[in-house]
């Protein structure tokens, strides 16, 4: 592993997302430029509880592979390490397990030699209970006190890790470390943290690479350079045709925070409200006096999932002009006549079920925030069918079929014809599931909730 300068860490972030691609010739720029780390996260929360709560990846295989196959190769060549977190996109065990045997077919492939450890993340739920049974697990808002029941009913738990886990792979001789569910900053903040870098500095740049270029003029064209020391930090494009630029780095700090000067950490607060931005020249910007509060307490993050039935969706379309100038009215007459039929028809109260109707092209995304104000030239009706089991969420979704289909206002004298997008229109989605776990538990120590593994693994042609 190579010795970094003195006085300065450089991280590089390839991409906001492994699997979401980059040019090559970017790595390769990082690797001129000195980094010292690859960091790049593997997950998020963003594309909803689906991934947590089957445990499955929202990328494709090829995708994952293409990325680290670069990653990888260039780690080796520059003798640094490559860190990913949030393996498998809700870094259960599974998603570690399955990134590390993308890993293990590439190092074979390319005949490399690197030590990989794994850090688990999931959490058992009886330990769980006793530790909620102990008064050390803690809401956040807007949730209110956790049940046992609760920690239960969830398919898989995960604890958000901080840096220490990371580090503690990487103290004991890990070239690649595939991390479980951990925070996105704590992927980057790892190795310039374990080096000696200042908290303030090193928590603040790794909070603006995060996303890779995301903070750069031109987003698509790869990752960005952080270099920390200490007394700051300076980030830079990979792409030598983008820029980043005081307002955009600066700016980066409102993406997913409740509070766009602070940012809470398992181990401390990140505090920004006197931190500057300057622009060294056209696409590099230096930022200084960033804070990092130290906690009372450690505390990990705990996400989980549960089952909340099994879903059936249909969509049709309308363009019939009558029906789009009154077509809330229609909406509410389809609500009514489906729950009408599926009573006479299945016998089912209104407490057995659910369904949602969604008037995409009309108001489907804000609703009442946001109400149509004139009658639309076409509107796409989405109806999401939840059900104990996924037989009655697709006859529930089939009764609806010729209200779909043909339903007409009550002053028409006709049957209009609308259109259904597929054939069947009944698309079966399988369970469905829901973030409950919305708390904190007091670490007993910042490594304590998470497993580290490390293997050596080589070429073996």
């Amino acid at each position: 592993m190579r010795n970094e300068p003195d006085g300065c860490v450089r991280v590089l972030a390839p991409t906001g997302m492994l699997g979401a691609g980059f040019p090559e010739s970017t790595i390769e720029h990082g690797l001129e430029l000195g980094a010292d780390v690859i960091s790049v996260d593997g997950g998020s929360t963003d594309s909803g509880p689906y991934y947590l709560g089957s445990s499955q990846p929202k990328t494709t295989r090829a995708a994952v592979a293409r990325d680290l196959r670069v990653l990888l190769k260039a780690a080796a060549r520059a003798g640094i390490p490559l860190i990913v977190g949030s393996c498998g996109t809700s870094g259960t065990d599974h998603g570690v397990d399955w990134v590390a045997g993308i890993v293990a077919e590439i190092l074979s492939d390319e005949g490399l030699r690197l030590r990989v450890a794994r850090i688990y993340s999931e959490q058992d739920a009886d330990t769980l209970k006793e530790r909620l049974a102990s008064g050390h697990i803690h809401p956040l808002p807007p949730l209110g006190d956790l049940q046992p029941e609760t920690i239960e009913n969830c398919t898989h738990i995960v604890g958000m890790m901080g840096h220490e886990p990371i580090v503690a792979a990487l103290e004991a001789g890990a070239q690649v470390v595939l991390a479980g569910r951990a925070t996105d900053t704590a992927v980057a903040a790892a190795y310039p943290l374990m080096k000696g870098m200042p908290s303030g500095p090193t928590w603040h740049a790794a909070k603006i690479v995060e996303c890779g270029g995301q903070c750069t003029s031109n987003p698509r064209a790869g990752g960005v350079l952080a270099t920390i020391d200490a007394d700051g930090f300076t980030i830079e494009p990979l792409d030598p045709a983008v820029s980043c630029t005081p307002i955009l780095v600066a700016a980066h700090m409102l993406y997913e925070t409740a509070n766009p000067f602070q940012m809470r950490e398992p181990d401390g607060t990140l505090d920004v409200r006197e931190a500057t931005y300057t622009a060294l020249d056209d696409r590099t910007v230096r930022v200084e006096g960033s804070r990092f509060h130290v906690a009372d307490q450690h505390t990990i993050k705990l996400e989980g999932a549960r089952i909340t039935g099994y879903e059936t969706l249909s969509f049709s379309a309308v363009r019939d002009p009558h029906i789009l100038a009154n077509i809330e009215d229609w909406a509410d007459l389809l609500r009514v006549m489906l729950t009408q039929r599926v009573e006479q028809t299945l016998g089912l109260s209104e407490d057995k079920y659910a369904f949602d109707v969604r008037l995409y092209g009309y108001n489907a995304v804000l609703k009442d925030l946001d109400p149509g104000q004139e009658a639309p030239r076409e509107v796409g009706v989405m109806l999401l069918v939840n059900a104990p089991d996924q037989e009655t969420a697709t006859a529930v979704a089939k009764i609806a079929n010729p209200l779909m289909l043909h339903l007409p206002t009550p002053d028409m004298d006709y049957l209009p014809s609308l259109a259904f997008a597929t054939s069947p229109a009944e698309v079966e989605r399988g369970p469905a599931y829901e973030f409950v776990l919305n708390h904190v538990v007091d670490s007993i120590t910042p490594t304590d909730m998470f497993r580290i593994e490390i293997e050596e693994t080589s070429h073996h042609g």
